[in-house]
């Protein structure tokens, strides 16, 4: 597997990608600029933004992967909408971060709903949540039936993945953080060989 993740960073390396030079002040990770990534991380960030979410995106820029996490990627004055439906649209494998409060975030699942239309490869995270409890909770949300409808065919269709499940408090975070990253690798590799 590391031979493979060296081949998979020299090929990055070789397609231009430009270090930014200035390191993310929430992660302390150099920032990649690049036109597109190669992974979204969606996540609820009440429940992950200051752990999973953050932790695997610098881990996976650690592996020169060009990953898309809202707080880290997004910069004053950009259109929210737009950046994430074409990061959404650009990237070649998702990871949905399944949490307690997931199933309640109108912006989540719309983004789950996005990728899984797009047919995107999608490696489910359960995070403190195993998958028969995360459901679409619309008591929380402002939406449509229809869009309550789109977004429980997201989840259900996300949830038969074979996903990672991790209890926050009892697994190992070195662990999960490995083998959720040789997922990616591998996926990656699997589409870059097409």
């Amino acid at each position: 597997m590391q031979h493979r993740n060296l081949t998979r960073i020299m090929k990055l390396q070789q397609q231009h990608l430009i270090l930014n030079g200035h390191r993310n002040h929430q992660t302390g990770a150099l920032a990649l600029v690049a036109d597109h990534c190669d992974v979204f991380i969606n996540h609820r960030g009440v429940d992950t933004k200051r752990n999973m979410a953050s932790l695997l995106y610098h881990h996976l820029s650690l592996l020169n992967v060009r990953s898309f996490l809202d707080m880290n990627t997004l910069k004053p004055g950009d259109c929210l909408s737009e950046r994430i439906q074409n990061a959404i649209r650009d990237c070649k494998v998702g990871i949905a971060v399944f949490s307690p409060n997931y199933g309640s975030s109108y912006y989540c699942l719309l983004e789950l709903a996005l990728m899984m239309e797009m047919k995107k490869k999608i490696i489910p995270v359960f995070f403190d949540v195993m998958p028969s409890e995360i459901h679409v909770n619309p008591r929380q949300m402002h939406c449509t039936s229809g869009e309550i409808q789109r977004f429980h065919r997201a989840l259900e269709e996300a949830k038969m993945a074979v996903g990672l499940v991790f209890n926050s408090l009892k697994g190992n975070w070195s662990d999960v953080l490995t083998t959720t990253s040789d997922i990616v690798m591998k996926r990656l590799t699997e589409i870059d060989g097409k």
